[in-house]
């Protein structure tokens, strides 16, 4: 009798976790009807599995296989969320230029410029439109407001954002796609440029369907003057874990206009499809690449720092710029390893790096002056590297 109760009991709590996870706005929508059509007839769409998937298809689930707990206990018991020895958090505020944006950032049609505001969002002002990449403007990249805070507030608040033109967006994790940030833009004149499948969580949150762009990888789309060319990226995607995983693609992408040009990473994995999009689209003016979050648990999933610059090299990028870190720990690495890996390996091999702090103006017409901000407010233990 007890065990029946118990199952009883277990089977609410199931169903009523369920119907709290499906009922959340935050969690999005699932693609239906005509969109999961065009979804089942991609060639990146698996139909016995229901998802999508990387080019090779069980990277992502096999990426644990070596990294069990029981290989090596006594290391896992000191490096994880909960015996972390690493500074995950910085100890002091980033620095960051908190003036207002110049009156003439949206004048780009001989340059491009760009805004880093910490992570993988990022403004670029390009032939005189400003696209707006991955914003993520509310406290916490997570469903729940107190887990996984930013390190502080935006250095720009939404409201002192120059006018969008474009919203560009990699995949729908919460660290990239933000409710709350894109329903502030519901009633705004504007395009958001989508990887397939993501438009049915915008749809959810009130966005209108003629606003939205939808790709698939190596599709592209022209507004005014400028190519948005979906690209591989090799991640997954998902804002409710089992339930919805991997039922919209995850990409990066390729913007080119005239003889200015940038490719934003999102977040990937290294393979050969910064070699294939190199060589079909580059030289790159500027590389936004994916280099934090890495372990090598999770090295299928986010670039490890040599892939970082052999990746660079691959899509032939003339001038590097790190992002996915500086806002949010998502992983176990110190808060600062991802920007000393990259500049001290991209220094050696004489490669060009920017290294912006938050709300820096960069501008590619320009010398630019960067610095190694980050040694100012890093503990003793990591001046040595």
């Amino acid at each position: 009798m007890k065990k029946i109760i118990y199952l009883a009991a277990l089977c609410i709590l199931l169903g009523s976790l369920f119907l709290f996870m499906s009922g959340c706005e935050q969690f999005g929508g699932l693609p239906s009807g005509v969109l999961q059509e065009k979804i089942e007839n991609s060639k990146n769409y698996n139909l016995e599995t229901s998802e999508f998937v990387n080019r090779r298809q069980n990277i992502v689930k096999e990426m644990g296989k070596g990294h069990s707990f029981w290989s090596q206990p006594m290391k896992r018991l000191n490096h994880n969320f909960f015996f972390n020895k690493n500074e995950t958090r910085p100890l002091a505020p980033l620095p960051e230029d908190k003036g207002p944006y110049p009156t003439d950032f949206i004048k780009s049609d001989q340059t491009i410029k760009f805004i880093w505001l910490g992570h993988s969002t990022i403004l670029v002002s390009i032939n005189n439109k400003i696209i707006l990449i991955d914003p993520v403007f509310s406290n916490s990249a997570s469903p729940l407001d107190f887990f996984l805070e930013r390190y502080q507030a935006p250095t720009l608040s939404l409201k002192e954002l120059p006018k969008i033109d474009i919203i560009l967006i990699s995949h729908d994790h919460y660290d990239h796609l933000d409710m709350e940030t894109i329903k502030w833009f519901k009633d705004k004149n504007i395009k958001f440029v989508l990887p397939l499948g993501v438009s049915s969580h915008l749809k959810r949150w009130g966005i209108d369907e003629k606003k939205i762009i939808e790709l698939d990888w190596w599709e592209r789309s022209v507004m005014g003057d400028i190519l948005f060319v979906c690209t591989p990226a090799q991640h997954f995607s998902g804002r409710m874990g089992p339930i919805n995983d991997n039922k919209s693609l995850w990409a990066s992408w390729a913007v080119k206009s005239g003889n200015q040009s940038f490719y934003f990473s999102g977040d990937s994995g290294y393979d050969i499809h910064y070699k294939n999009i190199g060589d079909k689209l580059g030289p790159f003016d500027i590389v936004f690449m994916d280099s934090a979050q890495y372990n090598e648990r999770w090295r299928a999933v986010h670039n490890m720092p040599d892939e970082v610059i052999q990746g660079f090299q691959d899509l032939r990028g003339k001038h590097l710029v790190p992002v996915g870190w500086g806002m949010f720990t998502l992983s176990l690495h110190s808060w600062y390893d991802p920007i000393i890996e990259s500049t001290s390996r991209a220094e050696k091999l004489n490669l060009s790096i920017f290294t912006p702090r938050l709300g820096q103006v960069v501008r590619l017409d320009q010398e630019n002056n960067f610095e190694k901000w980050w040694k100012k407010i890093i503990s003793s233990k990591a001046f040595s590297r």
